[in-house]
């Protein structure tokens, strides 16, 4: 099966992973997989509390933004947060938005 397609890090936009992240559906999902890592689809999913197709809208904005990757094995998908080529790109921004984001009340 033919994985999504997702930017290079070279073409990765401050504006476009600022965009994505203004979202608190994306950020709350950015925060889940900093924190627990790689992560199946169905397993956020019925942990979500929108709708499965929303839930997709939201996984695509991420991987075009390039916030994330989404791997296809088999039946699952796999999201991954891009960690390393957003802090090589922009070196503490993901960790001042998560921090932020943590400090302040939802």
């Amino acid at each position: 099966m033919k994985q999504p397609s997702q930017p290079s890090a070279a073409d990765l936009s401050l504006v476009d992973v600022l965009g994505a992240l203004a979202d608190p559906t994306r950020l709350a999902l950015v925060a889940r997989l900093a924190n627990l890592g790689s992560q199946k689809c169905a397993d956020i999913n019925n942990d979500a509390e929108v709708h499965k197709s929303t839930m997709s809208h939201h996984y695509r904005v991420l991987r075009q933004a390039g916030l994330t990757t989404t791997t296809i094995r088999g039946r699952e998908r796999w999201i991954d947060l891009r960690r390393a080529d957003l802090d090589e790109r922009f070196p503490g921004v993901i960790d001042s938005v998560l921090n932020s984001w943590n400090t302040s009340p939802q």
